[in-house]
């Protein structure tokens, strides 16, 4: 009986795989400690990564070829120190690891995490295939009851490692029925050959009919692929004081094994998981240049999960490799009663937990045993992606990972919590929510592109702003608000272009302008260009020799709702004056600004308000007892948000006392909206922040301000978006959810602003909560 073997280090010349080694390998692609190996004279076995298949050539180059594969940019070598020396000499290799061999580390277990409630609801994992990779399965134990559907060996050889073949022909490599069967040839001598057995019953066993078996592993009706992938060592330097013989795998076997179920996914075989019950190492870090990485990348982006267990040495910080490949998911053990096995190893890097202590499954010779391990738990949660992928046949990987991940139960220890899935919960009522219908973006009135562009020199730079919801052509007054840095601003010369290519000089070049910051705002006459369609910003260094960055640039649309003329007022009495307006959806914003532009010989005498298209009268101004004559120039923010935007609005304005007369020189209409389009990545996990800068309104903000959110990710549960006011203050805007599934965002979101000034700088703080999906926050918009 294997327990808490998994993970356990290697006895061999060389220590195993760390996050301090690897962080030491990062100086060149060769791994360290593979020099002290080879400073004898001796060889040790790699793994060479490269960048291109084509690079594999000139690899192979430096030393004995011992396994290359169909698809990926790797192979397996047998060097010396000048082999060594060689592949790091070249610009092609990208890493050099040891082919380091590492040891294979239910009736309770099953109905904890939900399976009795998914056999309830006739979810049993038919349709799908696990592939275990392990020591091989006995597929005519009755728990399998024949539904071992597909079979090959990787088992390497090597008299340097006391390492002999398990396939039964001794080859190094077979596939067809019978080759992975542990009750056959070598492996049916050797008591560690159990592992595979037990594994794939817990996964996929079905006990029904007969007698002392448990239940049912975890999806009794999905198929099972068994890989053999471990070899025979017979030397105690590495299985350890006492402990020869032993199974172990080398690396290599494990990519042979990876890209033998990728083939088999691609030809039709409808794998869903990948099961890898072994490990080696300490990595508190993902592990992204171990070489198993590209097979299980490639697995991902083919609708298979790896599922690989963390190791059982009991860390609190780290997990073993492959398991910190941050592609795969990580599984950690729990007992029957939701505590943390003592043995396994946990951490940050760990995606789900299972139970892992005392489970019984199949062995060979048609018996049922228990075993403990992380090798237990990871078996758990492949069976669980096929009950998952048989209720949600059209859901990516990444989907099903985020229901196990967010309908489990968290068990929290130091430093961090990890969820045990419960697959029954993840049935129930938590299948990701639709994406919803987008919603109109709100017609702007300010656009911000504030990315950064580094101007060549000479050359030029171009910044493109996106306008739409804009009926007609362009105003006579657009203003271009540019902000650049250059050695020598004098160099620069700046246009505009219209969406037809039509160029706006901005800035011309000049001798007398020296470094430093241009920070203007031009008005351009572009009446003759439609409003809608991309404009983009042209800097071009016209002259070598100095440098510079175009730092950001925004378009203002003036409003074009404007009324003028000269309107006597009627003492006493009433002048109504009209302006229509049209090219919005929805209703008026609840910071309309209204400009008012009056003469009086008595301004107290005055009282405004307007009209909306719907009949609702909106108090402007009131009457004062202490106002003298003047003129009254003065914009007021008004909640409207209850009339329609687009309609016939009135300025009424009255003289309420006879004796002193006046006129309605004009007023306008502004629906101030303020959007950025600066595309940013989201940190995966991690967050970000856009801002917009909002200047000339009065007052506070809305209680019904408007932020539109355009965003993209793969699980948009992970996005948890706020809106920061000008002094720092949070407004919730959009909350995690764990049944947002991938999609795109396009929505506005009302906040009650009315604490905050109108007037700063705005920001748009976007975080992604959860680390396996990503996204970009494509653009948003402050309405007022």
């Amino acid at each position: 009986m294997i327990t808490a073997s998994l993970g356990a280090a290697p006895a061999h010349a060389a220590a195993p795989p760390s996050s301090t080694a690897a962080a030491g390998a990062m100086n060149g692609p060769v791994d360290p400690p593979l020099y002290d190996e080879t400073a004898d004279g001796g060889t040790v076995r790699v793994n060479v990564v490269t960048e291109s298949r084509t690079d594999l050539v000139d690899a192979a180059e430096a030393g004995d070829t011992l396994q290359s594969f169909d698809t990926l940019p790797v192979i397996t070598l047998k060097v010396g120190r000048s082999g060594l020396d060689e592949l790091a000499a070249q610009p092609g290799v990208v890493s050099v690891t040891e082919d380091v061999p590492v040891p294979p580390s239910l009736d309770q277990s099953v109905p904890l995490i939900g399976g009795t409630k998914a056999a309830a609801a006739g979810m049993t994992g038919t349709g799908s295939a696990i592939a275990v990779l392990d020591t091989g399965v006995a597929t005519g134990h009755p728990f399998l009851q024949d539904r071992v559907i597909a079979e090959a060996c990787f088992s390497p050889a090597d008299d340097e490692y006391s390492a002999t073949s398990l396939c039964p022909d001794g080859t190094a490599a077979e596939e067809g029925p019978g080759t992975a069967d542990s009750e056959t040839g070598a492996c049916a001598t050797i008591d560690a050959c159990s592992h595979g057995t037990h594994v794939a019953g817990i996964a996929a066993g079905n006990g029904t009919g007969i007698a002392g078996a448990p239940a049912r592993g975890v999806a009794p009706g999905a198929d099972i692929v068994a890989i053999q992938i471990f070899s025979k060592f017979t030397s105690e330097d590495f299985c350890g004081p006492g402990a020869a013989p032993c199974v172990l795998s080398f690396t290599s076997a494990q990519i042979a094994a990876l890209e033998k179920v990728l083939q088999l996914r691609r030809s039709g075989t409808p794998v869903v998981a990948a099961n890898l019950s072994l490990g080696s190492g300490r990595y508190t870090a993902a592990c992204e240049t171990d070489p198993r990485k590209l097979a299980i990348d490639d697995l991902f982006t083919s609708g298979v999960a790896t599922v690989v267990a963390s190791g059982n040495n009991g860390y609190g910080d780290a997990v073993s490799a492959p398991a910190c490949i941050s592609s795969a998911i990580a599984v950690g053990s729990t007992t029957d009663d939701d505590q943390l096995s003592s043995f396994g190893n946990r951490g940050t890097l760990l995606d789900v937990l299972a139970p892992g202590t005392g489970i019984v499954s199949s062995v060979p010779g048609d018996g049922y045993a228990s075993k403990n391990g992380t090798s237990m738990a990871a078996p758990h949660v492949a069976g669980a992606f096929a009950i998952l992928r048989e209720a949600f046949p059209t859901k990516s990987v990444q989907e099903l990972e985020s229901l196990l991940e967010s309908t489990g139960k968290t068990i929290t220890y130091t430093g961090a919590g990890t969820p045990r899935i419960d697959i029954g919960a993840a049935l129930d009522g938590t299948q990701p929510a639709p994406e919803p219908e987008p919603t109109a973006k709100p017609r702007p009135s300010v656009i911000v592109n504030n990315t950064d562009y580094a101007v060549p020199d000479p050359g030029t730079a171009q910044s493109p702003i996106t306008v739409a919801n804009i009926p007609g052509n362009a105003p006579k007054n657009l203003q271009v608000h540019v902000e650049a840095t250059h050695e020598w601003r004098g160099e620069l010369k700046i246009s505009l272009a219209d969406p037809n290519g039509k160029l706006y000089p901005l800035k011309t070049t000049s001798p007398t302008e020296n470094g430093g910051t241009i920070d203007t705002t031009y008005t351009v006459d572009a009446s003759a260009s439609p409003a809608n369609g991309t404009w983009t910003l042209q800097a071009q260094d016209t002259s070598s020799g100095a440098t510079g960055t175009l730092k950001d640039w925004s378009l203002t649309f003036p409003t074009p709702f404007t009324k003028t003329g000269s309107f006597a007022i009627p003492d006493p009495g009433t002048v109504t004056s009209e302006i229509t307006v049209s090219g919005f959806s929805g209703n008026a914003p609840s910071a309309l600004q209204v400009y008012v532009d009056v003469t009086h010989e008595w301004r107290g005498d005055v009282k405004i308000d307007l009209v909306g298209p719907d009949g609702t009268s909106y108090p402007v101004k009131s009457t004062s007892g202490t106002e003298n004559g003047g003129d009254i120039k003065a914009t007021y923010s008004v909640d409207a948000s209850t009339s329609p935007a687009n309609g016939t609005w009135k300025l009424q304005v009255r003289d309420a006392s006879d004796g002193a007369t006046g006129t309605l020189n004009g007023w306008s209409l502004a629906f101030p909206s303020y959007e950025n389009q600066t595309r940013y990545s989201v940190p995966d996990p991690g967050g970000l922040s856009s801002p917009v800068t909002v200047s000339g309104l009065t007052g506070a903000a809305p209680k019904k301000l408007r932020v539109y959110v355009d965003a993209t990710h793969e699980w948009r549960g992970d996005l948890e978006i706020h809106l920061v006011d000008p002094n720092g203050k949070l407004y919730p805007v959009k909350p995690d959810s764990s049944t947002e599934s991938g999609g795109t965002i396009q929505q506005i979101y009302t906040v009650d602003a009315g604490a905050s000034p109108a007037n700063g700088i705005w920001k748009l703080r976007v975080e992604d909560i959860s680390q396996g999906a990503t996204g970009t926050l494509n653009s948003w918009t402050l309405a007022f």
